[in-house]
């Protein structure tokens, strides 16, 4: 989450719902998994050596908890996380509050883009992986040539979520799975061959600083022994490098 936060608002405000998930557990347990580091690293981010780092900036000294109520707002941020029980399951959302008239239906807001991809990888480990560990590869930067990651993978045309799905355009002919979720610059997909993973592929549109856009790509996998997954990588990165430069989140 590389971009930079939206600046204070002055005036009147409008509440705009970034993203909103139900989760099959008890508010109190995915409160709890916004709150301890150690669970948020089981869904936020992917995994680098400065995930510890990222998440105790974020979640622990730039965060302030409202216990009784379960929202998390962040320091210098106009976005706030809630959890509301619902039943025997709870509805997650990214609130944020902006001026009142803002419209982000035609503009890429990385943060936004983040919030979005991590908060469907809350919900994801909570209702296909509760309590276990995944590995995640992690893929960034622009095309070659002008044509991004959800083209190349045949998933700009993704049926609607909980359809089935299957790969014919990128490095793993066999892989599918089902749409998880669809957004307007995103799409994640499960697989079952990652030991029923995720794959999370996020476009930037091309533009005067990007011409060409970029593409992030987040491998959610588990049970994968280090010999798979070092093959899993290897496919992924022989794909990525003829196709993409790399470069990190944020970066020109």
């Amino acid at each position: 989450m590389s971009d930079q936060p939206p600046a204070a608002v002055d005036g009147p405000t409008t509440d705009h719902v970034l993203v909103e998930v139900t989760i099959p557990a008890p508010a109190d347990t995915v409160w709890a998994a916004l709150r301890d580091p150690q669970k948020i690293k089981e869904w936020f981010g992917w995994e680098t050596d400065g995930l510890k780092d990222e998440i105790d900036f974020i979640f622990v000294t730039h965060a302030a908890a409202d216990e009784e109520r379960r929202v998390v707002t962040f320091v210098g941020v106009q976005d706030r996380y809630e959890v509301e029980a619902h039943g025997d399951a709870s509805i997650v959302r990214v609130v944020r509050a902006a001026p009142a008239g803002d419209d982000w239906s035609d503009v890429f807001d990385g943060m936004i883009e983040g919030w979005i991809s991590f908060t469907w990888q809350l919900a994801f480990a909570f209702a296909r992986h509760p309590g276990q560990t995944r590995r995640t590869l992690f893929f960034s930067g622009p095309p070659r040539e002008d044509r991004l990651a959800l083209s190349l993978l045949g998933l700009d045309a993704a049926p609607a979520p909980r359809e089935p799905w299957s790969m014919p355009l990128g490095p793993e002919a066999a892989a599918s799975g089902h749409v998880w979720y669809l957004a307007r610059h995103q799409t994640g997909v499960t697989v079952d061959a990652w030991g029923d993973g995720l794959l999370v592929v996020v476009d930037r549109p091309p533009s005067e600083k990007q011409p060409r856009g970029s593409t992030m790509l987040t491998l959610t996998t588990y049970g994968l022994s280090e010999a798979a997954l070092a093959d899993l990588r290897a496919c992924w990165q022989g794909w990525w490098d003829e196709r993409f430069e790399t470069v990190g989140p944020g970066c020109d």
